[in-house]
């Protein structure tokens, strides 16, 4: 019985699973907070983690119907992520892994996302090919176990990640904060082949797993600003439509391409921008021609939540893992190798 608490931005999750079957999950977000910002404050969402971390796991327990002292581990995330907001979440784990006195491991948020689908579709197939897309992160992965061997990144995205590229496009077009479902739901009335946007990194030549959405932005920019200089209203439907198009197709395109090349035949499709309509769409439709399994989770995990922490944890819990040591700190910016996520607080150095 694994108790996952997640903080890394703006959302307080905890999540409760047993055995790789979810019994509870509750979210608490201080997105509204940020909108009028047009992102995320840092010191807004740390404070906000604060409120909220009490009423979330009090919540996630009574959904569970379970007591703290009948929880076996905990597991927080550490990495990557706000440095305040990972503090608020890890001070608050260790609490409860202290109160409890049950073991504490520590999560990379990433392999978090991955870990979402097993609540859903089982255990991940040895290997698959998985592509996390969310706010500040793209990458290509390939899989085998995830809490026992290294996890290879095939690619990543050189600049914006595909969710940055939707929040960015977003703010020019006046669609509010977060773009990504703003984006969505304004593509649903426009034309796709409206504009002829950019495919970045499809070209021969260039490198065949990796992502940049910084020049589609810029083109996306460019191109409400003519219609600005000439006087014209943007046709913001066509413009979310054509954006969206590019993004998904780029996403799929270099998926498909992983799966051929190292002859996989499972695709999992995880993060924030899962939850896209036209890119899971395509995907589906890419995937069914290729005969490629396709996964993706449940809308309510691909967003960040505890659930999918708890599920590393389980897994780790399983494979016979050391637990977090009592000095586990975070990294806010610690790179995608291992599930397991445990970095030491650093000591100042003694002054003679």
């Amino acid at each position: 019985m694994v108790l996952g608490i997640e903080s890394s931005c703006d959302e307080t999750g905890a999540g409760i699973v047993q055995d790789g079957k979810l019994l509870a999950h509750v979210v608490a977000s201080s997105m509204d907070e940020h909108a009028r910002f047009g992102g995320v404050v840092p010191e807004v969402a740390a404070r906000a983690h604060l409120h909220a971390f009490n009423p979330v796991v009090r919540q996630a327990l009574d959904r569970a119907g379970l007591r703290i002292g009948q929880i076996d581990a905990v597991a927080v995330t550490t990495g990557p992520g706000l440095s305040g907001a990972l503090q608020v979440g890890l001070a608050g784990a260790k609490t409860l892994a202290y109160a409890a006195g049950v073991p504490l491991y520590g999560v990379h948020h990433l392999a978090g996302h991955v870990a979402a689908d097993t609540l859903e579709h089982g255990p991940l197939p040895e290997p698959c090919v998985v592509l996390i897309v969310s706010g500040g992160h793209t990458s290509l992965l390939l899989v085998r176990d995830l809490v026992r061997e290294p996890i290879l990144h095939l690619g990543d995205t050189l600049d914006d990640a595909a969710g940055e590229c939707f929040d960015k496009v977003a703010r020019i077009l006046g669609l509010p904060y977060p773009g990504g479902p703003a984006v969505d739901r304004a593509a649903r009335e426009g034309n796709p082949k409206a504009v002829a946007f950019p495919r970045p990194l499809t070209r021969p030549g260039d490198d065949p797993y990796a992502f940049s959405f910084s020049g589609l932005k810029t083109a996306a920019a460019r191109w409400a600003e003519q219609h600005r200089l000439r006087g014209q209203d943007v046709p913001v439907a066509d413009g979310a439509a054509a954006l969206q198009e590019a993004v998904a197709d780029v996403l799929t395109r270099k998926a498909m391409a992983a799966c051929k090349a190292y002859d996989v035949r499972t695709l999992v499709v995880v993060g924030g921008v899962a939850a896209n309509s036209r890119v899971r769409a395509l995907a589906e439709e890419r995937c069914a021609s290729a005969g490629i399994e396709l996964r993706v989770p449940p809308m309510t995990l691909c967003t960040d939540n505890g659930a999918m922490i708890a599920a590393v944890g389980g897994l780790l819990v399983r494979s016979g893992a050391e637990p977090a040591p009592l000095d586990v700190s975070i990294d806010p910016s610690a790179p995608l190798e291992y599930a397991s996520l445990t970095p030491r607080a650093r000591t100042a150095a003694r002054v003679a």
